[in-house]
């Protein structure tokens, strides 16, 4: 399974309307919407009334990665959204084995996110509970970054926790994910590629998308 995630935080919030039209008709699988709060990383982006907004105007999973702390305190409003999966920073939750519980109580797919410094032993004792792992490939807190590279020899490393703990988590990243860098990380073992400017950015965004698509899914895993 490889499953493309745009990022909101690169479209055009002046035309969210147009941006979800084209979102809704491409073949990506789910929509990824990057919460920030200037506290955990060095920027705010958007809220739950934003996300209330782009909830009602598409159909597709929505994949909430908070990039704050305390992010237990908004499981209910996350849940109320519609979110298929709620993403917490293993940085920023000290009770992380309850915090997932608590998503799973409220229905959602659990994924924990890992900064690009933070070793992914720190998952060790609590991977067979999560869902989804996420991989920071940028620094988290603003979009177009450059991909960090030792990202792949992570993927891969935490492709092997996964398969010797009998986990059936997915992988994946987030930053930097385009033509170039696709392919690469979904021969490391990526599942889901979130990408935001390469997408939003692209005079055909839904035609991007189908190109990604093609990328991933055509290379060797």
């Amino acid at each position: 399974m490889k499953l493309i995630a745009p990022s909101l935080l690169a479209a055009d919030f002046g035309n969210l309307e147009r941006e979800m039209e084209w979102f809704n008709r491409s073949e990506a699988d789910w929509l990824h919407l990057d919460v920030m709060d200037g506290v955990f990383v060095p920027n705010i982006s958007f809220g739950f009334p934003v996300m209330k907004h782009v909830a009602r105007l598409t159909q597709k999973p929505l994949d909430v990665h908070l990039m704050i702390v305390q992010p237990e305190k908004f499981i209910g409003q996350v849940r109320d959204l519609g979110a298929a999966v709620m993403n917490v920073h293993q940085e920023t939750c000290p009770h992380l084995y309850r915090t997932v519980q608590q998503i799973h109580e409220a229905g959602m797919k659990a994924a924990v996110s890992l900064c690009p410094a933070t070793p992914i032993c720190t998952l060790e004792d609590i991977i067979a509970e999560v869902d989804v792992v996420m991989l920071m490939t940028v620094e988290p807190g603003f979009g177009g970054q450059k991909f960090i590279a030792h990202s792949l020899e992570k993927v891969r490393r935490m492709k092997e926790m996964i398969a010797s703990s009998g986990s059936h988590a997915l992988i994946e990243v987030d930053g930097g994910v385009n033509r170039q860098t696709a392919p690469q990380l979904s021969e490391a073992g990526v599942d889901v590629f979130v990408t935001g400017s390469a997408v939003f950015g692209a005079d055909d965004p839904a035609a991007e998308v189908r190109v990604l698509k093609d990328l991933v899914l055509t290379s060797r895993a």
